[in-house]
């Protein structure tokens, strides 16, 4: 059990040389819930993936945050030059956001 708890906190340290992308994140997240679920990893073990998972959250939002930001609508003026409007979240009949 302490290697497998050694494994868990290994493949969801973060790795400072590189900034992992979103989608390496969100893999990582599965495979720290996977553990967690298995029941396998020791009291130690599922309270340091917990934590781990936490800050892998974290640092998810934070980038989809920061993609919110970013994301803009081209839209073509009459002039054929294009101008960026801010992206508006669809709207459902009932007028809630999905």
């Amino acid at each position: 059990m302490a290697e497998r708890d050694k494994q868990a906190a290994d493949e969801a340290a973060p790795n400072a040389d590189a900034e992992v992308d979103f989608a390496a994140t969100v893999e990582r997240l599965e495979r720290l819930v996977e553990q967690l679920e298995s029941g396998e990893l020791s009291l130690e073990g599922s309270l340091a993936a917990f934590e781990q998972g936490v800050g892998l959250t974290r640092e998810a939002q934070r980038r989809l945050d920061e993609a919110e930001l970013r994301v803009r609508t081209l839209i073509e003026r009459p002039d054929g030059s294009i101008a960026f409007a801010p992206f508006e979240a669809p709207t459902g009949e009932d007028g809630s956001e999905h």
